[in-house]
């Protein structure tokens, strides 16, 4: 993610000290109008006003073992909520929102990790600490080595331009790939390793890693033999423009889990065997998902960068993890505010359309209920998206930042009969 150090937090942080502590706290308002709808359903974005504000708050530490081996360990709480339960929509306008509403904000251990870096060449680089990693001299080719508890999304589908709830975009389909339903608990976190081969123009990475018991469930299942998950990402970092960055990402992921299949469901309804099509409503299972991905984001110049994101998943199997998402297109650009003298503000717009498999459409059509989905009937249309934010140092010390955002949001949940809506926010962040 694109964390700030250095002049942009309240602390500053030693380059050579081996060991790290840095906190963040993200706290972000939304409020949308009332808007149109036909009908709604147990898992519909009110169309009523209405408001929500949440709040993340993380301790990262780290501590530099050797010139080669580290520690992280950070500690979060998530509190507040997101606007209906954080259901009705896919692509949901606030990352940070807890998907869980019964879960509190106790704080608990988000991520612990170590790394293993093993050189496989004699030259080096030098890269910028982060609360995420605080070695600063690297092997230019070498093999990252991550195990523990973390957020697959650290290391997969990154992307310097839509990325980070902190600083950049809000919404759940901007900052990650919508069709990658990734491994993780309710909070986003998971268990597992990952292997990284890291050489200047390119790399490639593998993770595996545990995947919840239930969709959308906070209890990981520790038992490979019924649920585990493989993901692949290739990374060329190609030089199209002199002196500006380039990076292409290409993205595979298998989930094995207890996971129910639209068809099934549908057949089980249509003989009478169910009042809805209920996906859960089936025999322990392990069953296969897939997807893939591609990612890629440019620098044009010092204050201008764009990135695209494309996705899709196999879309026969209910969605376990991330979003109701099976195909996704997501494109845009963010600006400093050196064009008008305002350089470290910055000003981000993007495009997202989302879409559903011909069985996810026609079991949301007959009353089923995904996780988050569920008008209780469906006229599809895919979900069309746009988001812009201008975020801005807050002068009342180094550290502050303030943001406006706005989104609109085509056939909420997919559903022609529902929306569009708007739904302007503020968010304040605090990097210490």
């Amino acid at each position: 993610m694109d964390y700030d150090t250095g002049d942009d937090t309240v602390f500053a942080h030693s380059d050579t000290l081996p060991w790290w502590l840095s906190a963040q706290g993200n706290y972000i308002f939304q409020w949308h109008p009332r808007f149109h709808a036909q009908y709604s359903g147990p898992n519909s974005f009110d169309h009523a006003s209405e408001q929500a504000a949440s709040e993340v708050t993380t301790l990262y530490m780290g501590l530099e073992l050797s010139p080669t081996l580290e520690a992280v360990a950070d500690f979060e709480s998530a509190g507040g909520s997101g606007l209906s339960q954080t259901l009705g929509l896919a692509g949901f306008p606030n990352v940070d929102a807890v998907r869980n509403p019964s879960l509190g904000a106790e704080p608990y251990l988000a991520r612990l990790w170590y790394r293993k870096v093993i050189a496989l060449s004699d030259d080096t680089i030098r890269v910028e600490r982060t609360p995420l990693s605080i070695l600063t001299t690297l092997p230019a080719r070498r093999l990252d080595i991550h195990v523990g508890e973390f957020d697959l999304v650290d290391f997969f589908d990154v992307n310097s331009v839509a990325d980070d709830s902190h600083t950049q975009f809000m919404n759940w389909t901007v900052v990650n790939n919508g069709a990658y339903d990734y491994a993780a608990d309710t909070r986003g976190y998971t268990w597992g390793a990952i292997i990284d081969y890291e050489d200047r123009a390119w790399g490639f990475r593998f993770a595996e890693a545990l995947i919840s018991k239930r969709p959308n469930g906070l209890t990981l299942q520790k038992n490979l033999q019924d649920a585990h998950s493989e993901n692949y990402e290739l990374e060329f970092r190609p030089g199209l423009i002199e002196n500006r960055d380039t990076a292409i990402r290409l993205l595979a992921f298998t989930n094995f889990a207890n996971m129910g299949d639209y068809h099934q469901a549908i057949d089980l309804f249509e003989a009478g065997k169910t009042p809805t099509p209920e996906i859960d409503d089936h025999r322990m299972q392990t069953t296969l998902k897939y997807g893939f991905g591609i990612n890629a984001e440019q620098e044009f110049n010092e204050y201008f960068r764009g990135f695209a994101r494309a996705g899709w998943n196999e879309g026969e199997h209910e969605s376990f993890n991330y979003t109701e998402v099976n195909e996704t297109v997501a494109f845009g650009g963010d600006v400093r505010g050196t064009l008008w003298n305002r350089p470290r503000d910055k000003f981000g717009v993007a495009f997202v359309g989302n879409g559903l498999s011909q069985r996810h459409r026609q079991y949301l059509a007959l009353g089923g209920l995904g996780f988050l989905l569920g008008d209780g009937n469906l006229s599809y249309g895919p979900e069309k998206i746009m988001e812009c934010y201008y975020n801005f140092p807050i002068p009342v010390h180094a550290g502050f930042y303030g943001a406006v955002d706005v989104q609109y949001i085509d056939n909420p949940g997919y559903n022609r009969a529902r929306g569009p809506v708007v739904v302007p926010g503020m968010r304040l962040h605090v990097e210490l």
